[in-house]
């Protein structure tokens, strides 16, 4: 594998975006087998295959450019931390940079590293469009990478995610991008409930981020994004002021892109944003062999 061409289409996203947590090459479009992409975490590159092992000669031509060189298998099953194969342990997290915010990433944190890259456009516009004085809530918020997008466009956030180390993870982003936590909201608990709450309360957002996991549990209850989807965006429109945006995703190869127009559709009937104009961003250049993220702006 020869990563020339790869990285040269990635140049504008490196130099002019300031940015070094990207997606290095993705699949049969970029030289690779099918199913098998190459991520960059400030120099550390993390392959993905789904197979057991990467082949050697990928691994080879990795370590010629990367800091370090991990693997990570591709099954949701197992949902493994990635496997170091070239240069020096991380034993701490570390910080990357995308479009001038700081994340902090951790190979040895599990199954995801700590930001999602296939969200790197939807976070730039999320940040162009926040500003002060504006309330924007990150539901299933992961580590708050929305909400420190939010936060440096000028508005004060609420970060919702049912995981207290991840909220205490998303503190630490902020802190990262010299942003007082103080001066924002993290919320522990299930979605559902916080905004039927924050609906019977009168609170209401200027805009709303929600990107639920495809499955999970909380108490008895279980949440499916194929039958639940509907659901979710109608709750969030009663809590969206009526010229607000909202930002609805899924990560799901199950599902069609039709389906999740459908879903929002159904969820603004008889809402203040019936009417809203819908737009389909579609994945960033680099996932050039991927169409797994679902995201649909209303507004």
């Amino acid at each position: 594998m020869n990563f020339d061409n790869a990285l040269a289409r990635r140049v504008a996203i490196v130099e002019e975006g300031h940015t070094n947590a990207f997606r290095v090459a993705d699949g049969l479009a970029d030289g690779l087998p099918p199913g098998t992409a190459v991520d960059s975490f400030a120099g550390r590159w993390l392959i993905q295959t789904k197979g057991e092992n990467p082949p050697k000669s990928l691994v080879t031509a990795a370590a010629e450019r990367a800091v370090s060189v991990w693997w990570k298998r591709l099954d949701q099953s197992v949902k493994e931390s990635p496997a170091l194969l070239v240069g020096n342990d991380e034993a701490e997290a570390f910080e990357a940079l995308e479009h001038e915010a700081r994340y902090k990433i951790d190979f040895h944190a599990g199954y995801s590293q700590g930001i999602f890259l296939d969200q790197r456009l939807n976070r730039q516009e999320v940040r162009r469009r926040s500003d002060s004085g504006l309330r924007v809530l990150n539901l299933f918020a992961y580590t708050g990478a929305f909400s420190v997008a939010a936060a440096l466009g000028g508005a004060t956030t609420t970060t919702l995610d049912l995981s207290s180390p991840y909220l205490e993870w998303a503190k630490d982003n902020f802190r990262a991008n010299d942003l007082d936590p103080a001066e924002h909201f993290f919320c522990k608990g299930d979605a559902l409930e916080w905004l039927a709450r924050w609906k019977k309360a009168g609170r209401t957002f200027h805009g709303i981020i929600a990107d639920p996991p495809t499955f999970s549990r909380h108490g008895k209850s279980t949440w499916k994004v194929e039958r639940d989807y509907a659901q979710l965006v109608n709750a969030c429109a009663g809590v969206l002021e009526p010229e607000g945006w909202a930002l609805f995703c899924a990560n799901t190869h199950r599902a069609s892109h039709r389906w999740f127009a459908d879903e929002i559709h159904t969820g603004l009937k008889h809402t203040h944003h019936a009417n809203s104009v819908l737009h389909e961003p579609g994945m960033p250049p680099e996932f050039a062999s991927s169409d797994h993220l679902h995201a649909v702006w209303v507004g």
